[in-house]
């Protein structure tokens, strides 16, 4: 008989269980939803740090304004109003390489240059900037961006990523992704010829894979924050709506540009029907 296993959770008619626990006695009321999301994915509770810097990443992410994710989810929304999980859908299916998916990314460039580089522990800031800089000169050389590195808004500073490097320090949990995250900081210019923010999605990213979570669900955790973020946006869209306006400006603005083809099509057809036969051109009554 085929065997499904799972350490996750299952139920019989009396019970349900959780990560080997009894959901309703030893859960419900004594566990946080992000203590309860870090656990799942890890399968092992987080340690109070671990669990405050996860928190603050989460609440970090949970939303940017007006987002092509959050206007995504609204616009499905005002069309499917009866499909609330059709739009939230529609704003996490956004999530990627410029918006969501840089904690992600980042999590992945640091953690591809830390990895052979072996116990880091007692590495000074001297020795996280050598490897910094030939990291960017590497990924410069290559014509590469660098994941976490610039914003489109906090040319000045991302208020988040300072933020996050402090919480992480206070709760025991800044390590070699943190570490080597701000030596990026600090030795980008001399390579690029310019200074650039450290985002506040890369320096989550960073504290995520210092916290002991998966690099390959990074993003999960961005979308599961953001998932909050949507649902806010859609509670105010009930109440404030956007999405009708949106679609209207663009309606009203649209301009119909005939591709090549269609247009010669209709240049032939506005020509006389003698200069349309003199050109090859069918004429009434061919029936090629």
């Amino acid at each position: 008989m085929t065997e499904y296993q799972t350490g996750i959770g299952t139920s019989t008619t009396e019970s349900i269980s959780l990560l080997g626990h009894d959901l309703a006695g030893e859960l419900m009321g004594q566990v946080s939803f992000g203590e309860l999301a870090y656990w799942l994915a890890t399968k092992r509770r987080p340690t109070p740090g671990q669990l405050a810097i996860f928190e603050a990443v989460l609440v970090s992410l949970a939303d940017h304004g007006f987002t092509p994710t959050a206007i995504a989810a609204r616009l499905t929304y005002y069309s499917a109003p009866d499909s609330l999980q059709g739009a939230i859908a529609a704003g996490l299916l956004g999530g990627g390489s410029r918006f969501l998916g840089v904690t992600e990314d980042t999590g992945r460039y640091l953690h591809g240059i830390i990895q052979p580089l072996g116990d880091t522990s007692a590495w000074s800031p001297d020795e996280w900037d050598a490897v910094a800089l030939a990291a960017v000169e590497a990924s410069n050389a290559r014509f590469e961006k660098i994941p976490g590195l610039g914003h489109p808004v906090h040319k000045n500073g991302d208020p988040r990523t300072p933020v996050i490097v402090e919480l992480a320090r206070q709760n025991g949990v800044y390590g070699p992704h943190l570490a080597l995250f701000e030596a990026i900081g600090r030795m980008h210019a001399g390579v690029l010829g310019k200074t650039l923010p450290l985002n506040g999605a890369g320096a989550g990213g960073a504290a995520l894979a210092d916290a002991g979570l998966p690099i390959e669900l990074l993003r999960g955790f961005a979308l599961l924050a953001r998932t909050a973020g949507l649902i806010g946006h859609l509670a105010e869209e009930n109440e404030l709506p956007v999405a009708p306006a949106i679609y209207a400006e663009v309606d009203r603005h649209a301009v119909y540009v005939p591709p090549a083809a269609e247009k010669a099509a209709g240049a032939a057809a506005d020509r006389p029907p003698a200069d349309r036969a003199a050109n090859g051109s069918a004429t009434p009554g061919d029936t090629r």
